[in-house]
């Protein structure tokens, strides 16, 4: 059975990787787990999510695959291609990258050459997890039932861009904000995995080409 570890930017992406991916790839003969990186609690004792420290998740990753160095282990990522900081690798040169899949894709080679591990395989989400959830927006209904028009408004409101991985990484206008502006109530950590579960990753997958691409990697490593 193949090891699959997720490095992961923050409660949402954790909680959709436990109750969502790992029980999907265990079809594939794959054992999967996920860990936080370089996060600490605030006083609050809740974790703060995001790439804040790069060099800090740089050494968490390196720590990592050097405790689990076997050939049937191999280590992956879910990082927001939102908000990246300035000081990530490749940072600089994805900026000339006009189209979303060649940024994406030039950042995710500049990180694999920067781990410089073989069993790697570095994924972005375009733009941040929210995007998953504008694949069906008619989900979040089931966890907000007396937000009707407010999902109506939703779905106006980027009836224009029917890929959800192309909602831009605006910090007024990235998925997420425009689900909080119309639903305040909206809970990243808990009510985004469990609407994407409902949505389910048939329709994620078809709606979502660069998910698809990662997840559908991710599931050869068991064949």
């Amino acid at each position: 059975m193949i090891r699959l570890h997720f490095f992961l930017e923050g409660q949402t992406e954790e909680t959709f990787q436990r109750d969502t991916l790992s029980l999907h790839l265990g079809n594939f003969n794959i054992s999967a787990d996920g860990k936080l990186i370089a996060h600490k609690k605030t006083s609050s004792r809740k974790y703060k999510g995001g790439i804040l420290d790069w060099q800090k998740k740089y050494n968490d990753i390196g720590r990592c695959t050097k405790e689990d160095d076997n050939a049937d282990s191999w280590f992956t990522t879910m990082f927001d291609l939102y908000a990246l900081p300035n000081d990530f690798p490749g940072y600089g040169g994805a900026q000339g990258e006009t189209d979303p899949y060649s940024k994406v894709k030039f950042l995710e080679n500049a990180l694999k050459n920067e781990i410089k591990y073989p069993r790697f395989i570095p994924y972005f989400q375009l733009y941040e997890f929210e995007a998953l959830l504008f694949s069906d927006l008619q989900k979040i209904e089931r966890q907000y039932p007396a937000c009707g028009r407010e999902i109506q408004n939703l779905v106006k409101d980027v009836a224009d861009s029917p890929n959800p991985e192309l909602i831009n990484d605006n910090p007024e206008t990235a998925p997420s904000k425009r689900i909080i502006k119309q639903i305040p109530a909206y809970d990243k950590k808990s009510a985004g995995p469990i609407i994407a579960n409902h949505i389910g990753l048939p329709v994620l997958r078809a709606k979502c080409r660069h998910f698809n691409e990662w997840l559908t990697e991710l599931e050869k490593l068991g064949r």
